[in-house]
């Protein structure tokens, strides 16, 4: 994406540049920086405030109270923004309305997002596939399947780029044409593992690169986990494909569970070590996944619809997106109002037979309820 991004939202240019230097400030993640803005109101006012006023917010020590005191002096916020414009990079805060929404809901979301590429409103309706970097030939299929079958049925693949079960799911999404967000760990004025450049321009060009990280940051050990809370984050669910025990993408799992996110595992060879983490996660009650349609299913009725574009209608349950063309057809004419089988026939232009075959698989599918009088109403 070489062209300069463009922001919508209420926060001004000054008061970005305030919120991007107090987010360089090391020792500034989004716990502190949340209590920080809850207690001063802005980033500007953080910056300026005294250093006794800084010590009085939780988890604040004096010497970080002295790095953010300094924050004006040390990190050029100006200079950020330029490389951000000049490399195509938008920088999203909390309030603007190119937030991801769902990111609103977990317990430390970030101050603000590096975007590369783009956000769509269909990106609410994402899922993750995490695994192994060590991943066997069995693991790299299965990721690769997945995230081919979640993106041709409209579904956003998520995961970090990284090697393995991560790249295999974005390169499944990007072979089947469908949408893939990266969510890095690093700064994105680079690309971690350098090996894969030619993946993330892949997912630039069809989703975007993301990450709350400085664009200069390197990838250090403890930020990976840090990551990993914003992929379950935008996620409606979770699939880990293969984890040894050990492995950091059990804790984009952990993360899952807390956020409220549904949590699946695919089951591999019981003498493989690649599999024991998703055991441990089937154990402990994860789903177990063969195809997208164990996931599909599995995943509740959204909170709020999500219309993943203006000429397409309104998605309630993720369910939805797997069905024909005739099947979304006649539940898009059903709401929480009976209505008689003539009536659907009238107004779709099926068919007696179809209506009625259609009707049986979406209650089968517990999308339609039948009522008395053989009438219909949406689940």
């Amino acid at each position: 994406m070489t062209e300069e991004p463009s922001r919508t939202g209420p926060m001004l240019d000054d008061e970005l540049r305030d919120l991007i230097r107090l987010t360089m400030v090391p020792g500034v993640g989004p716990q502190t920086a949340r209590a920080l803005l809850a207690r001063f109101g802005s980033a500007g006012r953080v910056l300026a405030a005294s250093i006794a006023d800084l010590r009085a917010v939780t988890n604040v020590g004096p010497k970080l109270a002295e790095r953010i005191a300094r924050a004006e002096r040390e990190h050029d916020a100006a200079a950020q923004l330029d490389l951000c414009r000049r490399m195509g990079v938008a920088v999203v805060a909390r309030g603007d309305s190119d937030y991801p929404p769902s990111l609103e809901n977990i317990p430390d979301p970030p101050s603000l997002l590096y975007v590369k590429g783009r956000l769509e409103p269909r990106d609410q309706l994402a899922v993750a596939v995490v695994g192994s970097r060590h991943c066997t030939p069995y693991g790299a299929r299965v990721a690769e399947r997945l995230g081919g079958a979640l993106a041709r049925v409209g579904i956003t693949v998520l995961s970090g780029l990284a090697r393995g079960i991560d790249a295999a799911a974005h390169r499944g999404a990007l072979k089947a044409g469908g949408r893939t967000l990266a969510v890095l760990a690093n700064g994105l004025a680079t690309v971690y593992p350098p090996e894969h450049e030619d993946l993330a321009r892949a997912v630039v060009e069809g989703g975007a690169l993301l990450s709350e990280m400085p664009m200069h940051q390197s990838p250090l050990a403890g930020l990976f986990t840090q990551r990993n809370r914003v992929i379950s984050g935008l996620s409606l669910g979770v699939v880990v494909v293969e984890a040894t025990p050990r492995s950091g993408s059990l804790s984009t799992a952990h993360h899952a569970m807390e956020q409220n996110r549904e949590v699946f595992a695919v089951p591999g060879p019981v003498d493989s070590l690649s599999s024991r983490g998703c055991h441990r996660l089937l154990r402990d009650g994860a789903k177990l996944v063969e195809t997208i349609d164990d996931i599909l299913e599995e995943l509740g009725p959204l909170v709020k619809e999500v219309r993943p574009a203006p000429d397409e209608p309104p998605v309630r349950h993720p369910a939805e997106l797997a069905l024909t063309d005739i099947e979304r057809s006649l539940l898009g004419r059903l709401d929480d109002t009976p209505i008689g089988v003539d009536d659907l026939i009238a107004a779709t232009g099926l068919t007696a037979a179809q209506v009625l075959a259609t009707l049986s698989v979406l209650e089968m599918k517990r999308m339609v309820r039948r009522q008395p009088g053989h009438r219909f109403v949406r689940a």
